[in-house]
């Protein structure tokens, strides 16, 4: 079996409806002007990134949506449906789901004009799983072979052998076993390729990414902006409308709103809860309010490590005592979807009502389930990342626990992202925290093996069951996607009958353009599409 590490997670999401925040300084109106011509920039809220941008060891958002700009992968996701085809990917075939042979298209290059290679991705990938590195995302390496001899803290060895260059453009990847689904996977940020700049000098490539992708690095004011250009030679067949983007950094996500709607900037990555309220986003940017089916989910995690929580009837109880509809209605003007399972409906692998009675609220079957688990000792104290918009529904979530199930019930926010990302690290959550997921890609999996398997990634609940893990084993060597598929959504039956978390709501990918933006898109997997923009005509 694939063994798992502490190392690495994927896209958690800071914002409590939804975009990663965290910036510690405001600037409304952008930075040093690095973009060049204004009338040719789209202006992007952002958010300072947790890492510099190595698609190695980038994991959040904002991160995220600067090195999309910056890179093209092996494989892309539709915009609009989200399922994946090739980008710099001529083709990847194996005949026993284990061995898979990757030809890359010729003539792409970097944007210090040296070519993408077959090397540029194993040297990429052979840094993000070797241990001293310390890769955020180098988890996603672990089904290749080698990887135990590479992935430890101390580790000698820093090639994976399950890596080979056949020529310039062929490289062939061996898993420890079959993975059916891997291809789907490789549109996922870590996957993405290297310049040799980066393992020559990589403070000169922190201060001036070098990427593949549709727009080149131009200049970057921590805490302030990031300025990118369109990359001319950019070998892509979805070429940039746009000369610039400039990504300015927020503190607060109603200050961006209220940008937006003011007209001084371009496009924001969320609505705040307040203006989704009786739909004002919709009267306040009129054709800029835009709404597409999502891969985001928002649960409730235990930390499975405390003793209090270790009881699947208190967790479901829990489950039981929370009305997700109200919530949605009041605050969220019904735009969200009541969670019944760990996947959303976007996704390849989808099964309606896996989370059944335990996700419906019945606050009389609630109390009953918590006196047949013992009770639970109080005050009990619910957490989130205020800086994220989360506290209005974390409140209300507290207030129904405390009046459904007669029980100690608080709530006491982190003050940050970074603050709250801490705590799960280092395992010290004391009671039931707010999370929020996206999925790197397309299938169900995205949503259980990072997040539930033994030991797992991002695994912050502390979760462990064997026939979990057998299951989601099962669906890895399945012999074709629609079996894989329903391996599993056995496992995700599996997982919810424990419920470690508890399912919330999935909610569509919602942003809002500008008055100067004639067209502007963010995906299913809530990725900006940054080549899509494009300004209105001036005059």
């Amino acid at each position: 079996m694939t063994r798992f590490t502490r190392r690495g997670r994927s896209r958690w999401i800071a914002v409590g409806a939804l975009v990663a925040a965290g910036a510690l300084v405001l600037s409304a109106c952008g930075g040093g002007g690095g973009g060049g011509d204004q009338a040719q920039t789209v202006s992007i809220e952002w958010g300072e990134p947790e890492n510099p941008l190595i698609p190695g060891s980038t994991n959040e958002q904002n991160g995220g949506d600067a090195i999309d700009a910056l890179f093209t992968g092996l494989v892309k996701y539709d915009p609009k449906t989200g399922q994946p085809s090739n980008a710099m990917a001529d083709s990847i075939t194996s005949t026993d789901n284990t061995t898979f042979t990757v030809r890359i298209k010729p003539n792409w290059t970097f944007h210090d004009g040296t070519p993408v290679t077959a090397q540029s991705y194993v040297d990429a990938w052979n840094w993000t799983a070797f241990g001293p590195n310390g890769a955020q995302n180098q988890s996603f390496m672990e089904k290749i072979q080698g990887y135990d001899q590479v992935s430890a803290e101390n580790a000698t060895v820093n090639q994976l052998s399950g890596l080979r260059v056949v020529d310039p453009t062929t490289f062939t990847v061996t898993l420890t076993q079959p993975f059916t689904i891997f291809p789907v996977t490789l549109g996922y940020t870590a996957y993405f390729p290297m310049p040799q700049k980066f393992f020559a000098d990589r403070a000169g490539y922190e201060s001036a990414p070098v990427g593949n992708g549709p727009f080149r690095f131009v200049s970057r004011t921590p805490n302030q902006e990031l300025d990118v250009t369109r990359y001319d030679q950019y070998a892509g067949d979805d070429k940039p409308q746009v000369q610039n983007l400039q990504f300015r950094v927020y503190s607060d996500l109603n200050t961006a709103y209220s940008d937006v709607v003011s007209g001084s900037l371009d496009h924001i990555r969320q609505i705040p809860s307040s203006a989704l309220a009786g739909d004002r986003w919709r009267q306040d940017l009129g054709p800029g309010a835009q709404l597409v089916p999502g891969l985001v989910t928002t649960a409730l995690t235990f930390p499975t490590y405390d003793p209090r929580f270790q009881n699947p009837l208190l967790r479901k109880a829990f489950s039981m005592a929370i009305d997700r509809q109200a919530i949605i209605n009041q605050l969220f003007n019904g735009i969200y979807t009541p969670a019944d399972g760990y996947a959303t409906p976007s996704v390849q692998g989808y099964v309606p009502n896996q989370c059944g009675q335990t996700c419906t609220f019945d606050p009389n079957g609630a109390k009953a389930l918590l006196a047949q688990a013992g009770g639970v000792q109080g005050p009990i104290t619910l957490v989130a990342n205020s800086d994220g918009g989360n506290d209005e529904w974390m409140q209300a979530i507290t207030n129904q626990l405390r009046q459904n199930l007669g029980i100690d019930v608080r709530y006491s926010p982190v003050p940050t992202f970074q603050e709250a990302r801490r705590l799960a690290n280092a395992k010290q959550y004391t009671g039931p925290f707010r999370a929020a997921w996206q999925g790197d890609y397309p299938n169900i999996e995205t949503f259980l093996s990072q997040l539930y398997r033994t030991g797992a990634s991002a695994n912050d609940a502390g979760y462990s069951n064997p026939a979990f893990d057998a299951a989601m084993t099962a669906g890895d060597a399945a012999p074709t996607i629609e079996a894989a598929n329903q391996a599993y959504a056995n496992a995700e039956k599996i997982a919810l009958n424990d419920m470690p978390a508890i399912p919330l709501w999935s909610r569509p990918v919602i942003w809002g353009d500008g008055q100067r933006v004639q067209t502007g898109l963010q995906t299913p997997l809530n990725r900006i599409d940054a080549s899509a923009f494009v300004l209105k005509p001036q005059g």
